[in-house]
């Protein structure tokens, strides 16, 4: 059982929940956000503030902004985790950077609420 949380594009999130609808997973959480990657940092300005230069600090300060993304959490048994990636991939690539980014991670496990039923089948494609 793995989480799949992956940050988008705000304007992609309808592409993608079809896109993963379609493959089979239709549980889903997503929420708005914002954030920025290291695209927008100056690196030299950055190990400058992480030295503790006061300059680069300041300037720091003033670089990018952070931009509205969207966060979508998944739980989903091994066997789907793949499939979802590639279809998060599929549909938010633009090669440009701002495109996202996924992170998988370990679900211990799941509890539906309403029955008290845990594991595997209280997930998608189980």
């Amino acid at each position: 059982m793995k989480e799949i949380l992956a940050i988008i594009r705000m304007n992609m999130m309808g592409k993608t929940k079809d896109a993963l609808i379609e493959a089979g997973v239709v549980s889903m959480n997503a929420v708005a956000c914002l954030g920025r990657g290291k695209g927008l940092v100056n690196l030299s300005l950055l190990e400058g503030a992480e030295k503790g230069y006061e300059e680069a600090i300041t300037q720091l300060g003033q670089g990018g902004k952070l931009i509205p993304k969207r966060s979508i959490s998944i739980i989903l048994p091994d066997k789907l985790v793949k499939k979802a990636v590639e279809t998060i991939i599929r549909v938010n690539k633009t090669g440009k950077s701002g495109d996202g980014k996924i992170f998988v991670m370990p679900a211990m496990d799941s509890i539906r609420i309403r029955t008290g039923e845990t594991g595997q089948s209280t997930l998608d494609g189980s």
